[in-house]
């Protein structure tokens, strides 16, 4: 992951290698489950919610709503309203209506990795640094602030929170890797072995997540 040593003239890929391989972790692990699969739920545990499909979804969303919504003006500034992946309320999924099934949601994966990796080689680290974003806290500020060594803020009266790209790219990779645990343990509860050996980063290694097993 990130670490104030990489030098502020370096590419932004130095800071973030792991984007390299992160689709292919992930569609690893889903290849080959059918409809029951991807869309099985549970209301036993907590995580069992979400099914994989929107799992998926949700990661894929994630990238453009950070991306293009919140950081389009400043990483594009000349390329126009980049929004033509997401919906533009802010949703926790790209629309379902072109985007339900398996490989067109794993094609916006992709798409959407890619670009970030674009981002990545086409700026600096001292970039990355030095632009923020000021948005409201919720329910999740107090979890993302402990997984964040720099590069994220809270106002003092906890209102809002200032982050950095960098801390936004390390916040999309945490995502994605706390939702692929997700989609192993849906699996694990199907009584269907998982792939990947999970890189130990993230959300779901911190001090009281919920690490319940099926």
């Amino acid at each position: 992951m990130t670490t104030p040593r990489i030098s502020d003239n370096s590419p932004g890929t130095l800071s973030f290698p792991e984007y390299k391989g992160l689709y292919a972790l992930i569609v690893s692990e889903v290849e080959g489950l059918d409809a029951a699969h991807l869309d099985f739920i549970s209301d036993r545990w907590s995580w069992s919610g979400w099914s994989i499909r929107r799992q998926l979804d949700h990661v894929a969303s994630i990238i453009y709503r950070w991306l293009l919504l919140r950081w389009g003006k400043t990483l594009f500034p000349h390329d126009g309203p980049l929004y033509g992946f997401t919906q533009p309320d802010y949703d926790n999924r790209i629309d379902e209506r072109p985007y339900r099934e398996l490989p067109e949601i794993m094609e916006k994966l992709r798409h959407g990795i890619d670009l970030a990796q674009s981002v990545l080689r086409n700026h600096t680290v001292g970039f990355l640094r030095s632009h923020t974003y000021t948005y409201p806290t919720d329910e999740y500020t107090d979890v993302i602030r402990r997984a964040h060594p720099i590069g994220l803020t809270v106002s003092g009266d906890g209102l809002t929170e200032l982050i950095t790209i960098e801390a936004t790219f390390q916040h999309i990779y945490f995502e994605a890797i706390t939702h692929l645990y997700n989609i192993q343990r849906l699996k694990r509860a199907q009584g269907l072995a998982t792939v990947v050996n999970l890189p130990r980063v993230g959300y779901w290694i911190l001090e009281g997540w919920d690490r319940s097993e099926p």
